[in-house]
């Protein structure tokens, strides 16, 4: 494949990721848009049910009109949900702009993938699939940390509402790089089955190998915590009086450790001279984090906390796919690990209202403080031991 195909390929998904609203997005909805933090929750509970219900169905448009076109249709749509969220602060008015946000994410995400999958396969060279597709994810990183100081200087200086509008300049842009885009030659037609059917066949996995479903739930209690800290730190910066002009820079901190520790899982593993212990570690490292956040409002480390949690708990997806899999047949691998991926949503839907509503009329300290005790019982009951990690790959 010549290169500057695949350079389209990154620059579209860098720019998809310049998400200016993502460092002030609290203070947004609550000082722009009026809302309170229970609210906030129940539109991203929504987004995650818009997702969870638009994914399978998007997957067919995208083996309908093609690669290329969908993704067009999906950044455009992109910016219609840019236009709607600016336009008027009302719940329900930010409620369309999520289906629409969903909408774009689903065709994005299984388009963009099968794209750069065809594209690889048309080339002879989709042995080098996990290498392509590390390479994008580390694109959408790098937007969202440019993104992120940029916005908080843009609601500080010029006001919240242009840190949403703005975003569809990017997002121009992307839809015409979509254009240059060449439809690729073979394409892969994947077989889409029923929401029901994709969970019972990964529930029978489970139940045929305890060990998955231990691994499975030990990934999931981490990363639901990571993904909550991106809701939760701005509130914890606003108590203890840190201004929104450096949220951005704590949010491009957490995601630089991130990115660190996605590439440090493998030397952990030579310090520790064990996985069991480099997984025990970064879960205990992330909910004695929400603890401490919960019991300080001494700034520095409010700061670390928020890092460390967001940094270790979203960054350990790679590793846990990689464990998975050994217990997972090829055959069944795509529907095994899109069920982890539904119970997942389906977590977070429950989880956002209970911790919306406990932080809005409860206490923020005493919620995070709760999280990390909880996830601790669990983290301890569902604790993984070395020779659940010691299993050669089930292929068929």
């Amino acid at each position: 494949m010549k290169i500057k195909t695949m350079w389209k390929v990154y620059i579209y998904k860098f720019l998809i990721s310049l998400t200016f609203i993502d460092g002030v997005i609290i203070p947004f909805f609550t000082i722009w848009g009026g809302l309170i933090f229970t609210q906030i929750m129940i539109l991203q509970s929504w987004f995650m049910l818009c997702i969870f219900l638009l994914e399978i169905p998007s997957g067919a448009i995208a083996d309908y009109l093609g690669r290329k076109n969908t993704l067009f249709i999906a950044t455009i749509i992109g910016i219609m949900a840019i236009i709607i969220y600016s336009s008027i602060a009302n719940f329900f008015i930010f409620m369309l702009g999520e289906l629409f946000w969903a909408f774009s994410a689903a065709l994005i995400s299984g388009a963009l993938e099968a794209f750069i999958y065809d594209k690889l396969k048309e080339n002879g060279l989709s042995r080098f699939s996990r290498k392509f597709f590390s390479r994008s994810e580390i694109f959408m990183l790098l937007g969202f940390s440019v993104s992120a100081p940029l916005g908080s200087l843009i609601a500080y200086f010029i006001g919240l509402r242009y840190t949403m509008l703005f975003i569809s300049i990017p997002y121009i842009i992307a839809a015409i790089i979509t254009l240059m885009f060449k439809e690729p030659q073979i394409e892969t037609t994947i077989s889409r089955k029923s929401y029901f059917k994709i969970l019972k066949n990964g529930v029978n996995t489970f139940f045929r190998e305890k060990n998955l479903l231990i691994i499975a739930i030990n990934y999931i209690i981490i990363y639901v915590i990571g993904y909550l800290m991106i809701w939760l730190y701005q509130p914890m910066l606003n108590q203890v009086g840190i201004s929104i002009i450096y949220y951005g820079l704590i949010s491009t901190a957490s995601t630089g450790f991130q990115i660190f520790m996605m590439n440090s899982y493998h030397k952990l593993e030579g310090i520790f001279k064990s996985r069991k212990y480099v997984l025990l570690f970064t879960a205990l490292i992330t909910v004695i984090m929400y603890i401490v956040g919960g019991l300080t409002l001494y700034i520095p480390l409010v700061i670390i906390s928020i890092v460390l949690i967001k940094g270790i708990g979203l960054s350990r997806t790679p590793i846990f796919i990689d464990y998975m899999n050994k217990y997972i047949p090829s055959s069944e691998r795509s529907t095994t690990l899109s069920t982890i991926n539904m119970f997942q949503k389906l977590i977070i839907m429950i989880v956002n209202p209970i911790i919306g509503w406990s932080v809005a009329y409860w206490s923020l300290n005493y919620t995070l403080i709760i999280i990390g005790v909880v996830s601790l019982v669990f983290i301890f009951i569902f604790r993984i031991k070395e020779r659940q990690l010691l299993i050669y790959d089930k292929e068929d």
